[in-house]
């Protein structure tokens, strides 16, 4: 007999109809040519999910895997994005967040995390100022743009409510300590001033 039963399609075609197989007693596969093609992309397709699924198990119901850390979070730590199939961004809001703190840096800064990172450690983790630890906010030279270190944020207020002049920041520093300077009325609108 010179044709062949396909188990797939069950049509009896050639021998010629079936790929070659030296396996086999006739030389033949057992699928016809285009059932063969279509078995090896489903058992392909079954063996990429498998991989998917021993890489990235599934997801439970409410929870999307993060693109950039990988993890799995409720859908609260999402932004939303009407664009995306599913209604939420590719990346969670603390991945987002780094990103975004390390664009700011490098925008406004010049500076990347780990410079930052460097400039904090040498600082021995604490405000220069007030020496409180942690500081998280950059000061900078508003004139040069310099770098000047990592202060806490009601330090690097105070300097920039003072105009980083530090003529005034002495007289503030005066005035705290006890120093009060009290103009004398000379004269009706007229006041002796400080020498």
């Amino acid at each position: 007999m010179n044709g062949k039963r396909c188990p797939r399609c069950e049509q009896v075609l050639t021998r010629e109809a079936c790929g070659p197989h030296r396996g086999r007693p006739d030389g033949r596969q057992d699928y016809c040519r285009p059932c063969a093609r279509e078995y090896a992309k489903q058992w392909d397709r079954r063996k990429r999910q498998e991989r998917r699924e021993l890489k990235n198990p599934p997801v439970p119901a409410g929870h999307k895997r993060c693109h950039h850390c990988g993890e799995v979070k409720p859908h609260a730590e999402w932004h939303r994005n009407t664009a995306a199939s599913d209604g939420l961004s590719t990346r969670c809001k603390s991945c987002r967040a780094e990103e975004s703190r390390a664009g700011h840096l490098k925008r406004k800064y010049g500076m990347t995390v780990s410079e930052r990172q460097t400039l904090f450690d040498e600082q021995f983790g604490i405000c220069p100022v007030c020496l409180k630890p942690d500081p998280e906010h950059v000061d900078h030279d508003h004139e040069t743009g310099r770098v000047r270190g990592v202060l806490c944020f009601s330090c690097n207020a105070a300097l920039g409510q003072f105009k980083d002049r530090p003529d005034v920041i002495r007289r503030a520093a005066g005035y705290v300590e006890g120093n009060v300077w009290k103009p004398k009325l000379v004269a009706p609108g007229v006041y002796l001033l400080p020498s």
